[in-house]
């Protein structure tokens, strides 16, 4: 798995402490421990609870386009998306298929 360095790059200066916690716990070591849980199902996981919370900005497309890098199909995301509508709320799922669709494309992976 790559280096993520969002936190730092974003806020580094202004909160480096936040910057550790995401880089290197968050996604340093909670997502390293494949073991336990792919890559795959925790990209679903966090997938549904920001669509879930209504978060639906960037990172809800990063986080899209993480589950397509970690084997995620389209067709795999879109029947996430639609049982999520279900319990998150049909304008949030809305917005996460415009996300989606813009991500996956018309690949069909």
């Amino acid at each position: 798995m790559e280096k993520i360095t969002a936190g730092r790059d974003a806020l580094g200066e202004f909160a480096p402490q936040f910057a550790h916690f995401n880089d290197d716990i968050l996604f340093g070591e909670v997502w390293s421990r494949e073991e336990r849980l792919s890559p795959r199902d925790r990209s679903l996981i966090t997938v549904a609870a920001l669509m879930g919370s209504g978060i639906l900005d960037s990172s809800l497309q990063h986080h899209i386009e993480r589950a397509k890098a970690n084997g995620v199909t389209r067709d795999e995301m879109a029947e996430a998306l639609t049982q999520l509508a279900f319990y998150a709320g049909w304008p949030k799922a809305w917005a996460a298929f415009r996300m989606a669709k813009e991500i996956y494309g018309d690949d069909g992976k």
